[in-house]
């Protein structure tokens, strides 16, 4: 049996797919592809696979992780790519397919990118600076108990922070995995209460996934 693991691209229309309905996309896939997929075992056999992370709603995302197995030891990973391909649905495609390497608890963070759209570049950028200094970013996150308040400051690592003509534009890494997943949200909403200016969210993208020291997640 082959331990698969694909990264998969979800962009244009196919970014308004939810987690739930990806879940039931893939099973039609998979079904489609005729790919000798290891079924589970019970009195309800159905193809196992399983996604690393959950990408939100309106995100897109070039390095999507989906794990499974297939039956048939002889197969090529060319051929598992290309029969995945053949059959998947618009603004979706295989990028990669290659044996699992590391267990999904070393997913640590995500690196994502994001424009935030606006007619006052120069008071956004300067606002999106003032919001970065402050020695806390505090947020209200929603969790098992509760509405709780979070500082996600010190999870949250700036690389890139840049006007141009008509955007902010940010680059940035957020804890993601088996304990915290934050995403680009908390921090364009926590921008949008320490400022009047108005600004639209664009381009919100997942770049990759990450490993503690930042390598890539195989």
């Amino acid at each position: 049996m082959l331990r698969v693991r694909a990264t998969f691209e979800k962009c244009g229309r196919a970014k308004y797919i939810s987690h739930l309905d990806l879940n039931r996309c893939m099973l039609r896939t998979f079904r489609r592809s005729g790919l000798p997929i290891w079924y589970t075992e019970g009195f309800n056999p159905h193809p196992y696979y399983s996604f690393a992370l959950a990408l939100s709603l309106g995100f897109e995302s070039s390095c999507e992780i989906l794990d499974f197995n297939i039956t048939d030891d002889d197969m090529s990973m060319d051929e598992i790519r290309d029969k995945l391909n053949a059959v998947m649905p618009e603004g979706m495609g295989i990028v990669k397919v290659a044996l699992q390497k590391q267990k999904i608890t070393a997913i640590a963070k995500a690196e994502y990118t994001f424009s935030l759209v606006t007619d006052n570049t120069d008071g956004l950028f300067d606002a999106a600076q003032s919001l970065l200094a402050l020695p806390e970013i505090l947020i209200e996150k929603k969790t098992k108990k509760g509405i709780k308040e979070v500082d996600i400051k010190p999870d949250m690592e700036i690389l890139s922070c840049e006007k141009t003509s008509s955007s902010v534009d940010v680059r940035m890494y957020l804890p993601a995995g088996t304990q915290t997943n934050y995403n680009p949200t908390l921090f364009i909403e926590a921008l949008k209460r320490s400022t009047d200016i108005p600004f639209e969210p664009q381009k919100i993208r997942r770049e990759a996934i990450l490993c503690a020291d930042n390598s890539v997640f195989e």
